[in-house]
Order: C-alpha cells, then structure tokens, then sequence
C-alpha cells in the first residue's frame, strides 16, 4: 500500500478546520501550521505544528516532505512558497497570485490593467496624499497588506477624516453606490476548466464590517446572475492559475457589476455550499490538491448562512439559543473550535436549506433573534 498524499496547509482556523472535516472522508492525511497551539486545527490535524506560516524557514521546514502546499489565510510566506513550487510541489493558490492578492495596491492595479470594471482609486503612501484627490471622496481607505475580517478598512467622508486614518500605504476608493453587494466562487483547474456556484447576497453588520448574513441564490435577475458570473470568471481567467477564487463584486443601484476583491482560498462567502450544493468549496479544495475533477456546484435549495459572533465580552464561549433554532428543519450548526470568545469574533455559523425566500427569510429572522455566542463567565480587563 502507498503512502498517502500529505497536504500541508498553512493555517489552522476555521477554514482549514471545516477542510479537514471534508478531507477526513478521502484518503489524505493533512499536516497544518498555525502559531496558536489552541487554533481550531489543533486536534484534527494528521499532524499540526506551532510556528509562524509568514516565517520562510518555518514554511520550508514544515512542508519539506509534503505533496500539496494550500493556505488557509494570505498572510503567509509568498517567498517560500515560490521555493516549495520550485521543488516540484504543487502550490495553491500560486505563490504569484498570491503576491498580487496580499497587496491590496496591486490587486486594484491588477483589475485595471486587465480591463475589469472596479471602483476609482489611488494608491496612496501614507494618509497625506488623501487631499489630493479630495474628487474621490466620500471614499473607504483601505491598508495595502495585512487587512483581514474587516480590519484595515476605514471611511474617509471629508478631508477632516484623513487626521485620523491610519498610517502607511495604502488604497483609497471611492464609494459605489452599492444595490447589493455579491460573491461568485469560480472554481478554476489545473486544466484551466472552470466551476461557479451561484451568486450570493451579503450582508454586512456596520458595528464590525462583517458580513452578518449570506443568502443563497441571491435576489437578483437572472441576467444580472448570468453577468456577475461571467465577470467572476473573467477575473479567475486573468489570474490564469488553479484555485478557488472568491470574488466579491458590488451591484450598483445603476445596475453596474464592480469588482470589489478577491480571495484565493476557501471564503465565508462559500460556508452554505456544505449543506447546499452536492460539491462544498471545502469539497472543490480538496479535488484542487489531489488534481482530481471538479464537483457538481448547483443549489439544492435556497440556502442562508448566518454568522455567529462573540458578543458580551471575552471568556469560555456558550452557545444560546440553539433549541430555538435547531427546531427548524434543515438547520446546521457549525462552531469552530475556538476556546475563547470575544465580542465581534467569528465563532461558527447556522446553515438553513429552505424551499424559497420566504421561508428563508424567517429562518434567518429565526436565528438572527435567538443565537448567539456569548462567554459563560466574562473576564475583566
């Protein structure tokens, strides 16, 4: 018998701990890297490591004996992927695309240089430079690395905002009088053939910059659904490498689809794909790693999903409220493993599957009410 495929993936969040609880039904074995000993990855693991993924040596030495090297978060050591590519491992996403995605200035650079409709922007050196393109305003700036979960993205409606943004370069966008704001995961092989799912709608909470709540498909024409996949595609095709690419697009109240960003990895915005298409994008990942074909992506009903995150302080996390959403039929609980919560972290989510909008529309009113995180005894700091 041979060995099995190692996989080694960078990161130990809830992503990587919702891959593995995919791959467990496959013959891999997964090794994860993440600097938590405690990160939700810890006890799935084929073997798990604590060390930092955006420390080139560390990489290197974790992943010398693998055959796949993937990512769960982007803040990783692009110069040892490059390495690890170069020994004949298969690296997802490209250590390239990577580079451009991690670096917000060279994404939007990315989108205009391949003729992709995006919001108007500058790259800027550092919060001086906002007056002089006082034109763009109101307008969100946005950190060029290091941004994640919301963080790193702040509104700057009139110059007297710019006392306050933060340091550094950085992008500064002007805001698209957005309808709704969409994602399309586009699915692309190594062969270059491409999957999507449908489109989703996203909402966002304001107190977090988080999204709240997805739907499934999202309310939309379908012609405007037939355009933003098309435009998510073109954006994967530009890319031009194997991946998952999570591209959130904005629809504009004239009707006009934008690329906001991409992602290169599994996204909060695919999490519905578990319960609702017969191929999850955790599903899709795995079939990416093992170069094996692509899975079906069609919805099996309308889908929500609503994100549970940490409220009342920070402490050992308590779920509330699930007898009163579990009741519902097809409802799914996701927690992530984390031992602690805090307010505005993400600590799992609720799935429904539903026959049409409306009855989603209760289901998540449903959860929106009665489910929570909250600590079981809040800490004083």
């Amino acid at each position: 018998m041979g060995r099995k495929p190692v996989i080694a993936l960078l990161g130990g969040g809830q992503l990587g701990r919702m891959f593995i609880e995919n791959a467990l039904r496959y013959d891999v074995t997964v090794h994860v890297l993440d600097p938590d000993p405690q990160a939700p990855c810890a006890m799935l693991a084929d073997r798990f490591v604590q060390g930092r993924f955006s420390d080139r040596d560390t990489v290197l030495a974790f992943a010398a004996d693998a055959d796949v090297v993937g990512i769960e978060i982007e803040h990783v050591s692009v110069e040892a992927l490059v390495e690890l590519k170069a020994m004949g491992k298969r690296v997802i996403p490209d250590p390239e695309v990577l580079r451009i995605i991690q670096d917000k200035g060279l994404q939007k650079q990315f989108y205009l240089d391949h003729g992709l409709p995006t919001p108007d922007a500058v790259l800027l050196e550092g919060p001086d430079g906002i007056a002089d393109h006082a034109q763009l305003l109101p307008a969100f700036l946005k950190a060029r690395t290091g941004g994640y979960d919301g963080k790193g993205v702040m509104p700057i409606n009139t110059l007297a905002d710019a006392a306050k943004a933060f340091p550094g370069p950085s992008v500064l966008e002007a805001r698209a009088d957005i309808a709704l704001e969409l994602a399309v995961i586009v699915v692309r092989s190594s062969l270059g053939t491409m999957s999507t799912y449908d489109p989703v709608e996203m909402v966002f909470d304001p107190r977090f910059n988080l999204v709240d709540h997805l739907r499934a498909p999202a309310r939309i024409t379908p012609e405007q659904s037939r355009e933003a996949i098309a435009l998510a595609r073109r954006v994967a095709e530009a890319f031009g490498a194997a991946g998952i690419y999570a591209v959130e697009l904005f629809l504009t109240k004239d009707g006009r689809l934008l690329v906001n960003e991409t992602a290169p990895r599994a996204h909060n915005s695919g999490h519905h794909s578990i319960e609702a298409c017969p191929s999850s994008q955790f599903d899709q990942l795995l079939r990416l790693y093992m170069n094996w074909p692509l899975g079906a992506t069609e919805l099996l009903g309308h889908a929500a999903m609503v994100n549970l995150v940490g409220e009342g302080g920070q402490g050992e996390p308590r779920v509330k409220g699930l007898d009163d959403v579990l009741h519902m039929p097809a409802t799914y609980l996701h927690l992530y493993g984390k031992r602690e919560t805090r307010t505005g972290r993400k600590m799992g989510h609720i799935t429904v599957v539903a026959r049409d909008h409306h009855q989603l529309d209760q289901a998540i009113a449903v959860t929106k009410v009665h489910a929570g995180v909250v600590p079981i005894e809040p800490q004083e700091h």
